[in-house]
């Protein structure tokens, strides 16, 4: 950041100081230039042709330094076939002509180093005089030293400034970047302080620049512990699942029961419904960080439909709702969701399963009820617990509902167990969340 700002400012302070030297040297040359036409306006204006046909002026030039040798102001007027009339100041020398064709309406201006040891500045110009036929060159020239040191103290005064300028900028353009980011420091001392686990958060008070940036990081934070506390319960969780089989199975193998085979089978169907659903939010919890999915609700729901029909041929199955709703969950999710909904309600049911999709608000509604002798309201919360069944008289382990609940809550949504008003059987109100 130092370093582009600094390349930045010498550029721009290199190219306005160009750009002002230019402008204020052409200034300070077109002031000088001035007092030489004026001086050259008067010698013409006061110009005549005497008896003898040579000119002279009818009044004298008012500077003094004309009068003296060498004084650096000069003025000449020459003519062909005629002497030079020339200013005291020049003395024994004499100028020279710049071109031989001068502009008879403007004035010519040169630089001259017609003068070893003088640089000079000369405006001359053709002009024919009243009664005379001869073209008259009118010169008068001045010593470019003052206007030389005038341009040279100027551009020393603009170096001066535009460094003192430059210096001061690169200055402030330093403190900006160190004071500026000196709070990114700080956070990283807090993070330091995170990762020794000698402070959980960030919570230095930090400039309204840095707080969104904090924020978002004590999220983070946040959502990793939650998801390691979530990967401990879940570690936790699956052990205790496995260890009620895997004990009696071992019993059965100790004392060497004769049904020993169909109890490992009964016992590994256990297992393996536990460690399907410990997968299966494993999953979730892995696709959830994905804020891209996208899943359409009508195809999931048709292809589930034509599944559950077939295993449960005596049950109808009709679905309404709006089709061109989706939702942010990944399609193997819903289709286990809607499958395990679906299927609990045609096992459980009569005859008939109504499913209803619609929108509300920034979620999804689906709705899915059944004609069946429904649950009571003190009971329907026990469905979520992993392992309880109400209804034993059906095959089954009761973990289809704690695993639609626990990927259903990883994607951010809602699901709840009332009764279903039109088919007086159980209601299952499932929420979640829209995609455009």
């Amino acid at each position: 950041m130092l370093s582009i700002a600094t390349v930045w400012i010498l550029l721009l302070l290199l190219g306005g100081g160009v750009a002002l030297d230019r402008v204020l040297s052409d200034a300070v040359t077109r002031n000088f230039d001035g007092q030489l036409e004026y001086v050259l306006t008067a010698m013409i204006a006061s110009s005549e042709i005497g008896p003898d046909t040579e000119v002279r002026f009818n009044r004298p030039l008012g500077d003094q330094r004309f009068l003296e040798p060498y004084s650096g102001l000069y003025w000449q007027v020459a003519g062909k076939g005629h002497e030079p009339f020339r200013s005291r100041s020049l003395w024994d020398r004499g100028l020279q002509p710049g071109n031989e064709q001068a502009d008879t309406n403007a004035p010519f201006i040169y630089d001259s180093s017609e003068f070893p040891d003088d640089s000079l500045r000369v405006m001359e110009r053709d002009v024919m005089l009243p009664g005379s036929n001869v073209t008259w060159r009118f010169q008068v020239a001045q010593s470019r030293a003052g206007l030389d040191e005038q341009i040279r103290m100027l551009r020393s005064t603009l170096i001066k400034s535009f460094a003192i300028l430059g210096l001061g900028l690169i200055l402030l353009s330093s403190m900006q970047a160190f004071f500026g980011l000196w709070p990114l420091r700080r956070v990283r001392r807090a993070i330091a302080q995170v990762r020794d686990g000698s402070a959980a958060r960030v919570n230095a008070v930090l400039p309204t620049e840095i707080a969104p940036m904090v924020q978002e990081l004590n999220e983070l934070l946040a959502h990793n512990e939650r998801q390691a506390e979530e990967a401990r319960r879940h570690a936790g969780n699956l052990a205790h699942a496995l260890k009620t089989p895997l004990t009696v199975i071992m019993n059965e193998a100790t004392a060497q029961s004769p049904d020993l085979a169909a109890t490992v089978i009964r016992e590994a169907t256990t297992m393996r419904r536990q460690v399907d659903h410990h997968l299966a939010r494993a999953r979730a919890i892995g696709r959830r960080g994905t804020s891209q999915a996208r899943t359409e609700i009508w195809p999931s729901l048709q292809a589930v439909e034509r599944a559950v029909s077939r295993m449960h041929r005596h049950v109808t199955i009709d679905v309404a709702g709006e089709k061109t709703l989706a939702v942010r969950v990944e399609r193997q999710d819903l289709d286990e969701i809607l499958g395990n909904l679906i299927e609990n309600a045609a096992k459980y049911g009569g005859s008939r399963v109504f499913v209803t999709v619609g929108p509300v608000g920034d979620n999804v509604e689906i709705l899915i009820e059944d004609d069946g002798r429904g649950i009571p309201a003190k009971q329907r919360g026990q469905l979520f617990t992993r392992g309880v069944r109400l209804d034993t008289s059906k095959p089954g382990t009761g973990l289809g509902l704690a695993i639609v609940r626990d990927v259903v809550e990883i994607y951010g949504g809602t699901i709840a167990l009332e009764e279903s008003e039109d088919l007086g059987g159980l209601q299952v109100r499932l929420h979640l969340p829209k995609a455009v």
